[in-house]
């Protein structure tokens, strides 16, 4: 009987809940960041580095010395190339270091710019604001880094030129692509999580990133266990192109997408709650900036 109340009570709670207004509040926040995001001073940095990949896959088609179908000679060597290119430069680097300067700053850059006081003065929740400016932060690192991505594979297919239309269609070429956008997305919403959290927990963000960064990347050297306290494995094991990780490393099974994908969603989603619980508590203190 109390088991039915409380439920009842739960229910009647979650209805009088003002989801509208939030929504709402949502809007103007993503109105105003995704502005901030694309336009603002700290912008052009995430340009140039989303834009070095698709400039490099260019360079290395268009200046091989066979011409343009000497990097991609046939589509089992082009797509090792691409493979370790995205998994070396793209995903642990240009996606890495783009979304940990565009989430940490979310919060970080407004306390440096001593404007944050404004949000905290509206009639407005400071969890519904964490909501706002993850989601404003997404959507501007999903566009960059899906447009490096497929701005990389445009090149790649480009030079084999109508071959490319039929590997497309046939030869699994589309399923690769959209493997490699898939894992953009996911790599955008796990690292974006978890550098917002960064940005609101550290004042000085650059060296909890670097350790991050650095146990991303010694992630091949880990053992199974250890392995899979970490993003890039995750993201890693749904690479549609298998590559080997080098001589030193410790095998571990691939972790299976029906693992890997809800797994990065619950890790966003208890990264979330934790950014929430910590808006709570934060002070601003300009003077110590």
């Amino acid at each position: 009987m109390s088991a039915a109340l409380s439920a009842k009570s739960l229910s009647r709670v979650i209805a009088h809940l003002p989801w509208s207004l939030w929504l709402e509040q949502i809007g103007a926040i993503l109105r105003l960041e995704v502005k901030k995001n694309f336009w603002g001073r700290r912008a052009l940095l995430i340009y140039l580095l989303a834009l070095a990949p698709v400039v490099l896959v260019a360079a290395l088609i268009f200046l091989d010395p066979e011409g343009p179908q000497g990097v991609s000679r046939n589509w089992r060597q082009a797509n090792i190339v691409f493979a370790n290119l995205y998994q070396g430069l793209i995903l642990r680097t240009v996606i890495f270091f783009g979304c940990a300067w565009m989430f940490m700053n979310l919060f970080r850059g407004e306390i440096l710019d001593r404007s944050l006081h404004y949000y905290f003065l509206s009639p407005l929740r400071r969890e519904v604001l964490v909501v706002g400016k993850y989601l404003s932060g997404l959507i501007a690192a999903i566009l960059l880094f899906t447009g490096t991505t497929g701005g990389s594979l445009f090149f790649l297919y480009l030079a084999r030129g109508s071959e490319s239309i039929q590997y497309l269609l046939e030869g699994g070429g589309l399923s690769q692509v959209l493997s490699y956008l898939g894992i953009t997305l996911l790599a955008c919403l796990g690292y974006g999580a978890v550098f917002l959290l960064v940005g609101l927990f550290f004042r000085n963000p650059i060296i909890p990133g670097l350790v991050i960064y650095g146990w991303e990347w010694i992630n091949f050297l880990l053992p199974p266990l250890l392995k899979k306290i970490s993003i890039i494995h995750y993201l890693h094991s749904l690479s549609p192109v298998p590559i080997s990780e080098g001589p030193f490393a410790l095998v571990a099974e691939p972790t299976p997408a029906w693992v890997s994908v809800p797994g990065m969603l619950a890790l966003t989603a208890v990264v979330l709650f934790l950014s929430s619980l910590q808006i709570r508590r934060l002070e601003i203190k300009y003077g110590g900036e």
